[in-house]
C-alpha cells in the first residue's frame, strides 16, 4: 500500500498563509501568478489574496491519470497564455506538488523566454522532483490527498472519471 500523506483544509489555510508569508520575507515581488491547473488552481488563488496579486493567470497542464499514474510527458492545454501577457514580468509559479518536477519544468520553460523572471512556489515537493522550488510548505515523498481532489468524482463532464 502506497503511504499517504493527508492534507486537511486547515492545514492548507496554515500551509498556504506559510507559503505567502516566505515569498513576502524573501521579497519576491511578482507582477503575476501562474497557477498550474488543475491543482495549483486552490493554492494560486489562496497565495494571491494573501499577497494582493490580482494578475492569476492559468496554465493548463495534463500528467497524471490516477493515483501514481502519469503520462510519459506533461502536455499543455489549450487555451496557451499569450507571451505577449507575460512580457518582461516576474513570474510566481505555482503548483499543489512538485513530483517528478515535470510540469513545473515544462510551464517554468514556457515562462522563461518571456519574462525577467520566474520562481515556483508549492505546498508539497518530493525528493525526485526534477525542479527545487523556490517556496515549499513541506518535504515527502508520499502520496499526498488533496482535500480537493480526495473524494471521488460526482460526475464526468467532458472526461472520464479518475
Amino acid at each position: 500500500m502506497t503511504q499517504r500523506e493527508v492534507l486537511t483544509w486547515e492545514m492548507f489555510g496554515d500551509a498556504s498563509r506559510e507559503l505567502a508569508q516566505a515569498i513576502a520575507d524573501d521579497g519576491y515581488q511578482p507582477d503575476l501568478i501562474m497557477s498550474i491547473a488543475r491543482g495549483g488552481l486552490i493554492p494560486a488563488g489562496a497565495i494571491s489574496y494573501a499577497l494582493g496579486i490580482k494578475n492569476v493567470h492559468v496554465m493548463n497542464v495534463e500528467f497524471y491519470t490516477g493515483v501514481d499514474e502519469r503520462l510519459p510527458m506533461p502536455v499543455m492545454l489549450p487555451p496557451v497564455p499569450q507571451p505577449v501577457d507575460l512580457s518582461g514580468a516576474t513570474v510566481l509559479v505555482i503548483d499543489d506538488v512538485a513530483d517528478t518536477g515535470g510540469t513545473l519544468d515544462l510551464v517554468r520553460d514556457f515562462c522563461h523566454s518571456h519574462v525577467k523572471e520566474t520562481r515556483c512556489a508549492v505546498i508539497y515537493e518530493k525528493s525526485r522532483s526534477i525542479v527545487k522550488s523556490d517556496y515549499v510548505w513541506k518535504r515527502t515523498d508520499d502520496w499526498i490527498d488533496f482535500p480537493w481532489s480526495s473524494k471521488p468524482q460526482i460526475a464526468s463532464f467532458g472526461a472520464p472519471a479518475e
